[in-house]
């Protein structure tokens, strides 16, 4: 039986075949100059009876380039980074470059064992979801890592990594204004880790809107970010501070945990708790009732994401560091209800 390596057909056997030097061929089949039309298409079409593929490692050591990307999410389990993941993927592929998807878990080991492992890959540049929990000997050995890093979340450490994120600061503002337009004074919030980039900023400006309007400070409960933590925290929510009549829930995911809580303990999302939530995932819209929640653009920020980090790879060795921060809006469904009086 051939062996894979006997079956591979090398850029020296298309030269051999069509009787041209190999500098020609590789400049006819990358739409080089200097080739007649009549040789590049002799040359093409060698290729493909010979089911020639260029062999982009070898030609990645050549140009310094491997036209591959990384994207290290925190919880593939999340749709939200789907949604990134997309983005990214479409940017890098009208690119002509290769993204790797690699799930984090919030794990700082497991983290930095993939970023090592996509350098040895010669990756031209990562996407990462946080850098925050990350200690400070890990951030600088990602600062000198030697390819461009790009975060998805709030303002990079010491400005360290170009950034694109939702204005998440603001989205907590909007998400606190609703609910207290709708007559809401006993609020719960329930958000990440109490040093988490994207969770802090929404509760600042959650918190900043109901210090302005003079409101009680929201009761806050830190858990997992996740369905079963927006679960767990809801459950204990309704245990100890039964009388909230609203929740601001720091992602959609917990948002759903939340409903779920909500319904086993005998209540019903907006009649005896109002809900609302943060992202805008497809699935709030299938959830009943349908999830009132804060928009950011998830599809548009692994877009953006990838053309910065493509732009930071071709600048040279200090590349100037790119910041882009997207606009949030608020989307009302029927997960929260005024108050009367």
């Amino acid at each position: 039986m051939e062996t894979f390596a006997k079956m591979t057909v090398t850029i020296k056997d298309v030269a051999r075949e069509s009787g041209v030097n190999v500098s020609t061929v590789s400049r006819a089949l990358s739409g080089g100059y200097g080739v007649h039309r009549e040789t590049r298409q002799q040359v093409m079409a060698v290729a493909a009876r010979l089911n020639y593929r260029p062999n982009r490692v070898a030609r990645g050591l050549v140009t310094g380039r491997s036209h591959s990307l990384a994207l290290v999410v925190s919880d593939i389990r999340n749709p939200f980074f789907a949604e990134v993941a997309r983005g990214a993927e479409d940017a890098a592929r009208a690119a002509n470059c290769d993204l790797i998807l690699c799930n984090g878990d919030l794990d700082a080991d497991k983290q930095m064992g993939y970023v090592r492992s996509l350098l040895e890959k010669r990756v031209d540049g990562i996407l990462m979801n946080s850098a925050d929990f990350l200690s400070r000997k890990q951030q600088q050995e990602l600062s000198s890592c030697g390819v461009p890093i790009v975060l998805l979340n709030r303002a990079a450490p010491r400005g360290l990594f170009s950034t694109v994120h939702a204005d998440n600061e603001a989205g907590g503002r909007l998400a606190a204004e609703y609910l207290l337009s709708l007559g809401h004074r006993r609020i719960a919030q329930l958000t990440g880790p109490r040093r988490h980039g994207n969770m802090t900023d929404r509760a600042r400006g959650f918190n900043a809107v109901l210090q302005e309007r003079g409101a009680a400070e929201p009761v806050t409960l830190h858990g997992a970010m996740s369905f079963a933590g927006g679960w767990e925290l809801t459950r204990a929510l309704l245990e100890r501070h039964s009388r909230c009549t609203s929740i601001f829930a720091a992602n959609d995911m917990m948002a759903f945990g939340a409903a779920r809580a909500i319904w086993e303990a005998g209540k019903r999302v907006p009649d005896d708790i109002s809900l609302i939530g943060f992202d805008n995932l497809e699935i709030s819209m299938v959830l009943h009732p349908p999830l009132t929640t804060i928009h950011q653009p998830k599809y548009e920020t692994g877009c953006a994401a990838v053309e910065i980090l493509l732009r930071l790879a071709k600048t040279g060795e200090h590349p100037v560091a790119e910041h882009r921060l997207l606009g949030v809006k608020l989307i009302e469904r029927q997960s929260c209800r005024r108050l009367r009086g």
